[in-house]
């Protein structure tokens, strides 16, 4: 505007300010000098440019509102195709522990090859144990392999002490865990029965073979874990202190006592008893004593176990279906 609305056309030091004048119409070539750019009317050129950008605006707009009709019609033809999937095994729910249990009892009975089981929890009923003990003989007796997975508070159960004794007899093995861990039992590496609720009052029957394979290798883990327990009178000291190891760690984590028994299949009576010891052991008074100074001097069995601590799970049932 200086210049009296004149512009030289080769000046390379106002190049890029030049190109935008020049693209929204600012400047123009002069007729009478090609090397000069002059300047054009501003408010004739807001007028313009404002009717091109509402006009640009309003085909947007039109555009926008017919896209949700344009992709629904894309999505009925894609939903139509055939995907390149395979159909998994069906999953079925059984209600109510006398149905699940009958589930339960045809599937292993029919058992061929195999039958693994992680029970959690404490002492079972004696009329459960009586109950199938000689069908888990007969089992074994047909060359059925038998696994199962006790939490360590089986082990102070006199009835499951003598089903465990015998059914080892006959060539059944198993162990006892102090971890948390959920129901499971898999029959021949075909079908596998997992709660659905944490009550246990629903139960899962799955089939499908790529979960099948994850519930074994979940299994096989707790497995690794456990100590073999034959069904003796005398608690292993190993078992005993990893359910110490595993009671001090929880409670260090500030877990409360109710979870604690709940998780490990231990009574709250029992827990008590630990926890007493521990009291004596750090010459402590109080609970919050206790507490203290075992974060300040951990023991020797926690600094000795560097192996990780599962999730806690939740879910000691009222009825424990059986396996």
């Amino acid at each position: 505007m200086a210049n009296g609305g004149r512009l030289a056309s080769t000046d390379p030091s106002i190049a890029v300010p030049r190109a935008e004048l020049l693209e929204f119409g600012l400047l123009i070539p002069d007729v009478d000098d090609p090397s000069t750019m002059t300047v054009a009317d501003p408010s004739r050129i807001a007028g313009r440019l404002v009717g091109q950008w509402q006009e640009q605006a309003l085909h947007l707009l039109m555009r926008s509102s017919a896209a949700p009709k344009a992709f629904q019609d894309l999505s009925h033809a894609y939903g139509s195709m055939n995907h390149r999937t395979e159909p998994g095994g069906p999953i079925e729910y059984a209600l109510g522990v006398p149905e699940i249990n009958q589930q339960i009892e045809s599937l292993v009975e029919n058992a061929a090859k195999e039958v693994l089981t992680a029970q959690p929890g404490g002492s079972r009923p004696l009329a459960i144990i009586q109950r199938i003990v000689e069908r888990d003989i007969a089992l074994l007796h047909r060359g059925v392999q038998r696994r199962t997975i006790y939490q360590p508070s089986a082990r102070y159960a006199a009835p499951t002490r003598q089903y465990v004794e015998r059914i080892t007899e006959h060539g059944a093995e198993v162990r006892t865990l102090a971890e948390p861990f959920k129901r499971l039992i898999i029959v021949d590496r075909e079908v596998a029965v997992i709660p659905a609720q944490d009550d246990n009052a629903k139960a899962a029957i799955v089939r499908d073979p790529a979960v099948i394979s994850y519930l074994i290798d979940s299994f096989e883990g707790l497995w690794i874990r456990s100590i073999p327990f034959p069904g003796a009178t005398e608690v292993p000291q190993e078992v005993i202190s990893r359910l110490r190891t595993k009671i001090l760690r929880m409670m260090i984590q500030g877990v409360g006592h109710r979870v604690i028994a709940r998780s490990l299949g231990i009574s709250e009576r029992t827990l008590a008893r630990h926890i007493a010891e521990f009291r004596e052991e750090y010459d402590s008074e109080t609970l919050f004593q206790l507490g203290w100074r075992m974060a300040q001097h951990p023991p020797h069995l926690i600094a000795a176990d560097d192996a990780s601590f599962p999730g806690l799970e939740g879910g000691d049932p009222v009825h424990q279906p059986q396996s």
